[in-house]
């Protein structure tokens, strides 16, 4: 007995002391922060707006995460692959002309048919507001590049710091805003500076804490933007469609709660989301950026990836099924007692989506392995399926049962089986990569 906790206690020095769960602690203690300054908020920030204002905000938000992967075609997640940090640059500059071009063409486009899109996607509560979207995906490309440039750098720290600094100036902007005008729109507009203010803080950290690597041998000139971009051409033919899918499978409930339901639904699905997502955001994100940079390596120097997937897959299953399961058990009682008494129905939302949200996060690591794998033609073909299954499983609530409640349980459960797939499918990728390696 006393050998097994002697060794259980070794294991757990070396696990602690190694890179990979430093890197993620640093990571998650800054959106731990980010997030407690939020959940701080959102008792008073709830009262203040009421789920009309949240739906607003919602529906606007929704828009954005469906439009912000083609802001600069994916490209910035390249960024962590290439060897050279001259590469990388290259890659840089590649996304900071697209992002440019394609804020532009919004923009024209918004100027010339915006009233049009808004009767068509029947968005008349986000009204002229939606005129921010180009601004708000621009900053939104160059907050990606900055993270993916701190990513490749392992500089996590200014990673962590600038979530912490952007929750807390957005947060208490909302508050005091609140006081004064509690309306969607100034949601929406807090919103879109929130995503200016995180991209300028993490380029200030990249110009104080990083520096180019200069030492690597030039084994082939550097290569010109033209070929930078149809050497990582999967990224935009591949991933970028697949991300933005994967957008709108989380951004449609949104959009067809306030249509089918109203702002108000739209908001109880809004806060219960918040809520839900904070494991993810907390967690997830943190092991999702450093088990990038991990898996990337691993793949340098022939590792088995199999098994670093099959290891972070496990330890986030561990310790985040306590947290989902009290989320089943106590729902309604927790979101009435914590946001106030007319947001109970998102505790009733947010039952089902805890086991969304439980496979959503444990997907994390799977999905980071992608790139390195080389298979986004086959996670844009699983992304097309399970959207459109989780779509056809929204409608079938809406039309068949004509309930919110139940649209929500059978999205989710769509979700559960979508996940659990995916998941399986990039493991067996991982096990012939591993068996590849070996025997080349």
């Amino acid at each position: 007995m006393l050998n097994l906790v002697i060794t259980l206690r070794q294991k757990t020095h070396e696990v602690w002391r190694s890179r990979f769960v430093r890197s993620v602690a640093v990571v998650a203690t800054g959106t731990a922060g980010a997030q407690a300054i939020t959940m701080a908020f959102a008792p008073l920030i709830t009262r203040l707006y009421g789920p009309e204002a949240y739906g607003v905000q919602g529906t606007f938000i929704a828009i954005l995460g469906v439009a912000t992967p083609f802001s600069a075609l994916a490209y910035p997640i390249s960024v962590v692959l290439p060897r050279r940090d001259e590469e990388a640059i290259g890659l840089l500059r590649l996304s900071a002309y697209i992002s440019v071009f394609i804020a532009t063409l919004m923009a024209v486009g918004l100027w010339l048919w915006g009233a049009v899109a808004i009767s068509l996607l029947e968005i008349e509560s986000v009204g002229r507001l939606i005129y921010l979207l180009p601004v708000a995906i621009l900053f939104a490309a160059w907050m990606q590049m900055a993270q993916q440039w701190l990513i490749r750098k392992k500089e996590f720290g200014v990673i962590a710091r600038s979530a912490l600094a952007n929750s807390g100036v957005l947060n208490s902007a909302r508050a005091l805003l609140g006081f004064v005008h509690p309306t969607g729109s100034v949601l929406i507009v807090l919103a879109s500076l929130g995503s200016i203010l995180h991209a300028l803080l993490m380029w200030i950290g990249i110009r104080k804490r990083t520096t180019i690597n200069r030492s690597e041998p030039l084994e082939a000139p550097s290569l010109g933007i033209i070929e930078l971009a149809h050497r990582h051409r999967d990224f935009p033919l591949y991933r970028a469609p697949q991300i933005t899918i994967n957008a709108a499978s989380q951004s449609l409930p949104v959009l067809m709660l306030s249509a089918f339901f109203g702002p108000s639904a739209a908001g109880f699905y809004m806060l219960s989301t918040m809520v839900m997502g904070m494991p993810t955001a907390l967690i997830g994100m943190a092991v999702s950026d450093v088990f990038y940079a991990r898996i990337t390596e691993a793949a340098h120097n022939s590792e088995e990836i199999s098994k670093h997937i099959l290891r972070a897959t496990g330890v986030l299953a561990a310790i985040s099924i306590v947290p989902f399961s009290i989320v089943v058990l106590f729902g309604p009682w927790i979101f009435s007692l914590v946001f106030g008494a007319e947001w109970g129905v998102a505790g009733e939302y947010a039952r089902w989506l805890a086991f969304f949200f439980f496979f959503n996060l444990v997907n994390k690591p799977s999905n980071a392995a992608v790139p390195v794998l080389g298979i986004q033609r086959g996670l844009l073909f699983y992304e097309v399926l399970s959207t459109g299954g989780k779509v056809a499983g929204f409608l079938l609530g809406f039309y068949w049962l004509n309930s919110d409640i139940w649209a929500v349980a059978i999205f989710s459960i769509i979700g559960i089986f979508a996940y659990s797939g995916v998941m399986l499918w990039i493991y067996l990728c991982a096990v012939r990569w591993d068996r590849d390696a070996r025997r080349s």
